[in-house]
């Protein structure tokens, strides 16, 4: 057992002194006959009362400390891995072609939707466009990567898409995350035409440092209403062919061990995602200490029934000589 507040139980000391003081209040009615013969024997009848009070003192000061019982050790065994969720933020992630909204929306609802089906796993957030930026660091706090993925916006990089970049800034968030199982989602819609980092030198990169990437096209088949400038009532739209590098995301993927899959609306990224969902699972163990909670009340009942006892005593068989 342990103490919320210790200090507190240096006044034990208070009962103690309380019984020395009223000491000399206990009087042995004196006198001649049985009657004192059987007041010597009953002498000690009256310390009743006042020790059941001290003792009543000192469990509520045992209470006031705040007792704490300490839960034992539980071993949990969860799945966890470290993942780096990259998503292309480029202009041409506006394309209405994942009615009713676009791309970007759909994939920010699938992402969150992912980082709410994981339980024991370290999530981080990385964007990229003509440039790459980690928003979260690989984390267990999902509220703050929901909310991260939330608040993306197209605009807020130099557009263009830097697959490379995206690529090479998730392996380095994970390269020294102490997990044994480590995943790179990337999801694009474009092909690599910005970046000084070749996506092929940072697929072998992450394949050195064990972390499998699971690449992921993000567009219709044909073609789709893209965005093409910006005028004073908002974007210009045309119909413009999609373009994907599939070969590229295939070679990526090849590479560390992981899969290429292409989304073509809402429904198949959901599917792709659940998929890969079930595919990186590992069994880790977790050692667990239940919280220590204050349990004062038992302290407080006992010191309520010493009372009661000390006060029925007291008016009673314990009574004291005037």
């Amino acid at each position: 057992m342990s103490f919320a507040r210790p200090l507190l139980l240096m006044l034990l000391l208070l009962p103690l002194l309380l019984l020395w003081r009223g000491r000399r209040r206990i009087a042995i009615p004196i006198g001649d006959g049985a009657l004192s013969a059987a007041a010597a024997r009953r002498a000690w009848l009256p310390w009743i009362p006042p020790v059941l009070r001290a003792l009543a003192l000192a469990v509520w000061i045992v209470a006031a400390a705040g007792p704490q019982l300490r839960g034992g050790p539980t071993t949990i065994r969860r799945d966890g891995i470290a993942i780096v969720i990259a998503i292309d933020i480029s202009s041409s992630m506006l394309a209405e072609d994942f009615a009713p909204v676009n791309r970007l929306e759909v994939a920010k609802v699938q992402a969150i939707n992912f980082i709410r089906g994981r339980e024991a796993d370290r999530i981080g957030l990385v964007a990229f466009a003509g440039e790459a930026l980690t928003l979260v660091p690989v984390t267990l706090d999902y509220a703050v990567l929901e909310q991260a993925v939330a608040g993306i916006r197209i605009g807020t990089l130099e557009d263009g898409t830097a697959i490379g970049s995206g690529l090479a800034t998730a392996v380095n968030r994970l390269r020294r995350v102490p997990s044994k199982s480590k995943v790179v989602l990337l999801l694009t819609d474009g092909v690599n035409n910005r970046g000084v980092i070749d996506p092929r030198t940072a697929a072998e990169v992450a394949a050195a440092y064990g972390i499998k990437v699971y690449s992921i096209g993000v567009g219709a088949r044909g073609e789709a209403r893209f965005p093409t400038g910006r005028g004073l009532s908002g974007f210009r739209y045309e119909m413009l062919p999609v373009e994907i590098d599939e070969v590229l995301m295939q070679e990526i993927a090849t590479k560390t061990g992981g899969r290429y899959y292409r989304a073509t609306d809402r429904e198949s990224l959901s599917r792709i995602l659940g998929e890969i969902d079930q595919l990186e699972r590992t069994r880790v163990e977790a050692r667990q200490y239940r919280a220590a909670d204050e349990t004062p009340a038992p302290f407080l009942i006992a010191g309520l029934g010493l009372c009661t006892v000390a006060l029925l005593l007291g008016s009673t068989v314990a009574v004291r000589s005037p």
